[in-house]
């Protein structure tokens, strides 16, 4: 793997290095992106009650965003990670309390003040592991002034305590309280299992990867009890149609995989085709009115090079990104048969930084996949990277060029020059 070591200063070096160790805690709550579920949301809605603000959110931080596992009162799921109020608290370990916004001089100037949605209040504590490495922020907002006592703040504390314990006791989730197929850590546990004794009595076993189309608009236009009986619908729809040996999980708030023990590529384009029209087919009525439902799928297949779970969905992932850019609800299988990367990926969870214009330009992102010959990259928007850059991971030293080899909305797969 080509790297350059830079230089940096014994302080820059040890604040690389806490927010490693930080990034490594969270990836093994293994939160990131995964469903809405009832237990954070009855949290952000004591936040709401309990100090009468509009916003309540529960947040992880990654290496480029602040995303919401839980978010009350504002109709976004992530914001960058420069424009967060929570950069302070996560870095610190320490509250942050902004009675106004406009009259504090780190914040007056912060696009979220100045923008919509207009931030004045900000209350924000940690969300903090046994071992202190803080992994997001349980926070209460509001468009208004206003004050916060000693007595708030152990309060908001308090309820933080009660979202940590939450994010534990989740770890040990096997099933979804929603859909009643396999929770996302499950569905990984299993799919692992699965693998293992696919590669030791040398059978095949496929991926597909799906997630309903426009669902967004669903939520947004008849609410979340109104998408939640479309999840259920098309999930119980799925599994009448699959054999019991396979295996469904719901792994985002409308996206889901299935593992196919003993299928190839062709048959498991098959299947998907099969799942595809009969959610097709499935009408809801809503207000007096029906509406209907599509999904985009990905296959992917494990092969001698592919024999990990997580590399097995990131393929499946990029299938479903090339069938939606096609138009949607349409199944597509990942690249060409027999085609086997140089290397094996490892899951990662690094705080990245893409550069280039001769140094000039620096964008935050997210490594999730590193291996001797590339990387996979999570950023908030892919337009306008450039087709080669360099990649700098500052708490292992590394800094290479990259050539994009693989782009979607929000993810680079790139191979290092």
């Amino acid at each position: 793997m080509p790297v350059l070591q830079t230089v940096s200063t014994e302080t820059e070096l040890g604040c690389e290095l806490r927010e490693r160790d930080r990034l490594t805690a969270l990836q093994s709550l293994d939160v990131l992106d995964s469903p809405r579920e009832e237990d954070f949301d009855r949290v952000t809605r004591l936040v709401q009650n309990i100090f009468n603000v509009k916003i309540a959110t529960v947040s992880m931080m990654d290496g480029h965003r602040l995303w919401y596992k839980s978010v009350l009162g504002m109709n976004v799921t992530e914001i960058m990670r420069k424009d967060s109020f929570c950069e302070i608290p996560v870095s610190t370990g320490q509250p942050l309390i902004i009675p106004d916004t406009r009259l504090d001089a780190q914040f007056a100037d912060n696009p979220h003040v100045l923008n919509q949605p207009g931030i004045r209040f900000y209350a924000g504590v940690p969300l903090q592991t046994p071992d202190g490495q803080t992994i997001g922020t349980l926070c209460a907002l509001d468009y208004e002034p206003r004050e916060f006592t000693d007595h708030h703040l152990k309060i908001l504390m308090d309820l933080a305590l009660i979202a940590m314990n939450e994010l534990h006791l989740r770890q040990r989730a096997t099933i979804d309280s929603l859909t009643g197929v396999l929770s996302r850590r499950a569905f990984k546990e299993e799919g692992m299992r699965a693998i293992a004794l696919a590669a030791r009595h040398r059978h095949r076993v496929a991926c597909i990867s799906f997630d309903l189309d426009f669902f967004k608009t669903i939520n947004d236009t008849y609410g979340h009890a109104a998408g939640d009986r479309v999840l259920v619908g098309v999930t119980k729809t799925c599994m009448g149609l699959l054999r019991q040996s396979d295996l469904i999980g719901r792994l985002g708030g409308e996206e889901f995989a299935i593992l196919l023990p003993y299928a190839d590529r062709q048959s498991a384009l098959e299947v998907a085709e099969k799942l595809r029209s009969a959610i097709e087919r499935l009408t809801f009525e809503f207000g007096g009115l029906a509406i209907s439902v599509t999904a985009s799928f990905g296959v992917s297949t494990i092969d001698l090079a592919t024999q990990d779970i997580e590399t097995l969905l990131e393929h499946a992932d990029s299938a479903v990104y090339e069938a939606k850019s096609a138009g949607r609800n349409r199944c597509v299988g990942f690249g060409t048969p027999d085609v086997k990367p140089k290397s094996l990926p490892r899951r990662v969870l690094k705080a990245g930084r893409i550069i280039f214009n001769n140094y000039t330009s620096v964008i935050d992102c997210t490594v999730r996949s590193l291996s001797e010959d590339g990387a996979g990259i999570d950023v908030t928007a892919s337009f306008g990277i450039p087709p080669k850059f360099v990649l700098a991971i500052r708490s292992d030293g590394f800094e290479t060029q990259c050539r994009v080899v693989k782009q979607t909305e929000r993810h680079l797969d790139v191979e290092f020059c």
